[in-house]
């Protein structure tokens, strides 16, 4: 049965996104399997995985794109397919490659994108203008769009994306190409629109991005691994909080023993090399001090105790790699 569209009903939605068993199959090959997850409204929600496992055929089914082969998708209440006009203008896309007109200015596609949502002559000029002091990109609006830089082509995508200051925004490899520093202040746009009220759904395979998501999908083949927080994940990769401890002469046999039979060590003690001690508790903020207190019982000396959080690139490689073993 044909969903109605209510714009009140999907206002007072608290998901923004919600699928459940979402697979998309190209003939023989499955792209996207099973897959079920939720955003709530006015989350940066991050999909992380490497080239090809599904993240952008995941995108095209959410914005309507491709049809699911089966499974349950509805962004703000409504499904796909039943998108119109008023519910569209409530959604903004950033395909991964570049797809606006470079014979055209920055200032004509920008204008051109605002036309595409019916936006009035006088709140066009106003928020084309918000836009590019958004993107910096001010200073260039009428230099042809083929004579900017990759990065710069980048931001006036993201400027043609928000024109119509949807709700809610995906974002497909956003960051894909751009320098470090260009990463960094696009990321700190997203905050921005986060903190305006917007539900950012951002896929990128740079695995460092997870520390600015509120929640976070992994994905591999194609798959849901897992969906968690950024500490969430650590936790997972590697079986709770970290704790590294430098001390100044290597311990003996019998005091590894004893802290391993301490109640708060969830594993052993791994030796790290160089006097240099890697443990796995609950909680470090209760750990640390207790560990603090114990070496001083035993009169052993450090030069270093300190929670360690695991690079994202690490936690990745641990997590893809565990949860594909029974895939």
């Amino acid at each position: 049965m044909t969903e109605i569209y209510d714009s009140g009903a999907a206002k007072r939605s608290q998901w923004a996104v919600s699928v459940q068993g979402l697979t998309k199959q190209f003939g023989e090959e499955f792209a996207v399997r099973n897959i079920s997850f939720k955003i709530p409204q006015g989350k940066i929600f991050g999909f992380i995985g490497p080239s090809g496992c599904g993240k952008t055929t995941t995108v095209r089914l959410l914005t309507g794109i491709y049809k699911p082969t089966s499974g349950e998708v509805n962004v703000l209440g409504i499904h796909p397919k039943d998108f119109k006009a008023k519910i569209r203008s409530r959604i903004g896309y950033m395909p991964q490659q570049f797809v606006l007109y470079p014979d055209l200015t920055v200032l004509e596609n920008l204008n051109f994108a605002a036309s595409l949502y019916g936006l009035g002559f006088f709140n066009r000029i106003k928020r084309i203008n918000k836009m590019l002091d958004f993107v910096e990109l001010s200073e260039h609006k009428h230099k042809l769009t083929r004579k900017l830089s990759g990065g710069m082509q980048r931001r006036l995508s993201l400027a043609a994306t928000l024109i119509h200051d949807p709700e809610v925004i995906f974002l497909d490899e956003p960051t894909a190409g751009i320098d470090p520093i260009l990463r960094e202040k696009f990321w700190e746009r997203f905050r921005d629109l986060q903190a305006e009220g917007r539900t950012l759904f951002v896929t990128t395979q740079y695995v460092g991005e997870a520390a600015h998501c509120d929640n976070i999908v992994v994905m591999a083949n194609g798959q849901l691994l897992m969906v968690d927080t950024p500490q969430g994940l650590r936790r997972r990769a590697f079986g709770g909080e970290v704790i590294d401890v430098q001390s100044k002469t290597a311990l003996t046999w019998d005091e590894v023993r004893q802290i391993n039979n301490l109640s708060y060590l969830r594993r052993n003690v791994v030796d790290l090399g160089g006097s240099s001690y890697r443990m796995i508790v609950e909680d470090a903020s209760v750990a640390l001090p207790a560990l603090l207190e114990w070496f001083q019982s035993q009169n052993i000396e450090i030069e270093s105790a300190k929670e360690f959080l695991p690079p994202f690139d690490d936690v990745f490689v641990i997590l893809v790699r565990e949860g594909t073993k029974n895939v």
